[in-house]
């Protein structure tokens, strides 16, 4: 069974974090993931989610602190006991480089992964449409990426909806990089036309996704972490507890 946890940057607009972690645990949640503006402060947070009775399933982590400033990372990390690091995504400036710079980015994941190894922690690389552009030969960015890493063990956190929204086939890039898939991101598409206040994003099981396959696959191929997020929800407290009660029927 894999951990069911709730990204927290879909409730980044509530700004007191004791309340955000609250919505959390009533929510039903026992899991959460943390984006980089809470994880430069694991210590005060590790404090508030044991309050709570929660724990952490994953953190992003800018890849700029991962090459410049990895100690910090490291301490930070092991305040919040996490062992799964992923970079959520590159800098704006780069989603449309060319094949050398993601052949640069697959390096240097290959080449901290290596390094925190010895540390019990472990990196990934965290998924949108860009990822999966041409870049040469037919070759997405993301397969100059896990090209470029090799042997190294750089894990993959598959954000589904935004494989969706790319226009690919899910399934498809699930079995082809399943040795890499250790967490996915749950969220889902609303039919075109709606949501547009919510960028076209819904709460899971709002939208068109087959959540009934997808779920299953994604498990069967490596995900040990099933975490929902919302990119721009219109009530974050309302779409996390939807989440958690369709996937709680249907899944658990």
């Amino acid at each position: 069974m894999p951990l069911l946890s709730v990204q927290l940057y879909t409730l980044r607009d509530i700004h007191d974090e004791g309340r955000m972690l609250d919505v959390v645990a009533e929510a039903g949640f026992r899991y959460v993931e943390v984006y980089g503006a809470l994880f430069s402060h694991a210590t005060s947070l590790r404090r508030k989610l044991e309050e709570r009775s929660l724990q952490v399933s994953g953190a992003h982590v800018a890849l700029h602190d991962l090459k410049y400033d990895i100690g910090r990372v490291v301490d930070r990390a092991n305040a919040l006991q996490v062992t799964s690091l992923f970079v959520p995504s590159v800098p704006i400036p780069l989603r449309d480089m060319a094949a050398p710079g993601w052949r640069e980015l697959g390096r240097d994941l290959a080449l901290l992964a290596d390094q925190v190894a010895k540390d019990g922690l472990t990196i990934g690389y965290h998924t949108h449409d860009w990822d999966f552009r041409p870049k040469e030969e037919g070759k997405a960015a993301l397969d100059i990426v896990f090209e470029a890493a090799g042997t190294a063990p750089v894990e993959w956190e598959a954000d589904i909806a935004w494989l969706a929204r790319a226009g690919v086939d899910p399934k498809h890039w699930l079995e082809r990089y399943k040795n890499r898939l250790t967490a996915a991101h749950v969220k889902d598409l609303a039919p075109v036309g709606m949501n547009d206040d919510e960028a076209g994003w819904a709460d899971v099981g709002s939208g068109i996704l087959n959540w009934g396959e997808l779920w299953p696959f994604a498990i069967e191929r490596g995900a040990k972490a099933m975490v929902v997020e919302h990119d721009k929800p219109r009530n974050p407290a309302r779409t996390i507890a939807n989440g958690f009660r369709f996937i709680s029927d249907r899944f658990l």
